[in-house]
């Protein structure tokens, strides 16, 4: 993605606050495709990861882009069912300046151009909205320009050697007559037809 090819967030920010407003208090201990990542702790990364690339785009660098995201384990705030869409918001509203989309920022304690930060966010915004929407029962339709975006991320990542471990897992194969989400989802280290698994199983 460039300056000249971006696009709105708002979209995308807009679905995934819907999916959280559809969680129940009583699923948030529940299993998500995130490995040791419940409900409660994949809500907080995202509000942590909504806080963080609103500050990307801001280019505001201090707390919230410096902490590498394998630092702690992501905490729910108390506030979660006001902040997180608020601070979805927020992000949206940050990468409509079309400054936001150049120059350098920092996100995940990693100096990166903004263009590749925006690129971050959306695949974030896409994947882990799959997760939430899986992990509670939820249909899922993402914004198309933000799951293309998060297609072509993703695609140009797999043949990384240091996968397997970080951000993605390893590639799981999905047919290439596939849905789009459905490749992007396998791209980023996830089976597409992954459910949670039955209480007793647990």
């Amino acid at each position: 993605m460039t300056e000249s090819t971006a696009f709105d967030l708002g979209p995308q920010t807009r679905i995934v606050a819907r999916l959280a407003e559809g969680v129940p208090d009583a699923l948030l201990a529940g299993p998500t495709p995130c490995p040791d990542y419940p409900v409660r702790t994949l809500l907080g990364h995202l509000t942590g990861l909504a806080e963080a690339f609103r500050d990307a785009a801001r280019k505001d660098l201090g707390p919230t882009t410096n902490a590498a995201p394998d630092t702690a384990v992501p905490s729910l705030p108390a506030d979660w069912r006001e902040r997180l869409p608020r601070v979805l918001d927020e992000l949206a509203e940050a990468w409509r300046d079309p400054s936001a989309w150049t120059g350098m920022t920092r996100a995940g304690g990693v100096d990166l151009p903004g263009e590749i930060a925006a690129a971050v966010a959306v695949d974030e915004l896409v994947i882990h909205g799959w997760d939430l929407a899986r992990a509670t029962g939820q249909d899922y339709t993402p914004d198309e320009t933000a799951l293309r975006a998060s297609h072509a991320f993703l695609l140009e990542t797999a043949e990384d050697e240091s996968r397997g471990g970080g951000i993605f897992g390893a590639v799981v194969p999905v047919p290439d007559d596939a849905p789009l989400l459905d490749r992007a989802v396998g791209l980023s280290g996830r089976d597409p037809n992954w459910t949670p698994p039955a209480a007793g199983d647990r």
